[in-house]
């Protein structure tokens, strides 16, 4: 190669060009995507895996000591006391009558900066958004494809546990480790049970648990999620399978950067932007991934709905898990 050239890029446009999309399949007024498979019979479905009535939820604490794993450049939750007996102790307290005294405090924190839905418009590429909404209604605040109608709807339906960790004798995958889809095909028939059209998919990597085993410097070091890596095979499974919704212990719910192109993220135009899957990041999976390795049952009732927040890119979130 002679000095000073450069190789070109792939990009975005050119790696999904053939890409399978649902847009306009529910309208041209759709905001929720692939929650559209989640019909009332579909939740019925869900319940129908209910065997113990055991509850398990999946979020990650907030406010741990040393802080929070969250996407690089992102800061952990910043909760600060804004009344406690110190006030009253001090003679700042307010008075109520008969003696009342209360406690209060608030939270500054990026709304994907724990367990989190994104919204369906939270990235793009070609200027164009889910269902072919222009990405300018980003400006300012999301005009569409925001977390609003997802939290208005809900997130309900028969969750399938795939514990790929523990499936490759590993507490946690390696950095930029790939999951493909036999990967998936593989851990669902050694667990016993089979992935069905319409399955909320969670896969365990224990990733997230190495930023309390390691520390936040290890962790951040040459960062480069595990996770479901980009293929054709893999993108068209989910179109086929009608997957309203992945799960996953990441940040992100896929490795950082495709090994082949170099490309960041692409499932998450892939999937999110092309095919309207909702991505449930930052959960929290070493409970259930030690009841299901206990109990041998790995499908179950799954519901979340994110916080109401209007106008926004993701919205913090505690999904349950009801076995």
């Amino acid at each position: 190669m002679a000095d000073g050239a450069t190789t070109k890029q792939t990009t975005l446009h050119e790696l999904l060009a053939d890409s399978p999309t649902n847009w306009g399949r529910w309208g041209p007024d759709d905001e929720v995507g692939a929650l559209n498979f989640l019909t009332p019979a579909e939740v019925l479905r869900g319940v129908q895996s209910v065997k113990q009535g055991k509850v398990i939820t999946i979020g990650m604490a907030i406010g741990n000591k040393g802080g929070d794993p969250v996407w690089p450049g992102r800061t952990s939750a910043l909760r600060t006391m804004i009344l406690d007996k110190g006030h009253y102790v001090a003679g700042k307290g307010p008075a109520f009558p008969g003696g009342l005294e209360y406690a209060d405090d608030m939270v500054v924190m990026f709304l994907q900066g724990s367990t989190q839905y994104d919204a369906l418009g939270h990235t793009w590429y070609d200027d164009k958004i889910w269902n072919g909404y222009d990405a300018l209604t980003t400006a300012g605040g999301m005009e569409k494809d925001s977390v609003f109608p997802i939290a208005q709807r809900g997130v309900v339906g028969r969750g399938i546990f795939l514990d790929v960790a523990r499936a490759r004798g590993k507490d946690a995958l390696d950095k930029g480790e790939e999951i493909h889809l036999q990967d998936l095909l593989d851990v669902a028939k050694r667990q016993g049970v089979t992935i069905e059209k319409h399955d909320i998919l969670v896969i365990r990597t224990g990733f997230l648990n190495t930023f309390f085993t390691q520390g936040a410097a290890k962790f951040y070091e040459g960062f480069n999620e595990p996770g479901l890596a980009y293929s054709k095979e893999l993108v068209q499974w989910f179109y086929e399978m009608e997957i309203p919704a992945l799960c996953t212990d990441t940040i992100a719910n896929e490795t950082t950067i495709h090994k082949e192109t170099g490309i960041a993220l692409p499932l998450h135009c892939a999937l999110m932007r092309n095919l309207g899957v909702t991505l449930n990041e930052i959960c929290d999976l070493e409970e259930l991934g030690q009841s299901c390795a206990d109990d041998k049952q790995y499908t179950f009732l799954y519901a979340a709905a994110p916080i109401k927040f209007k106008n926004a890119t993701g919205a913090p979130v505690n999904p349950i898990v009801v076995k």
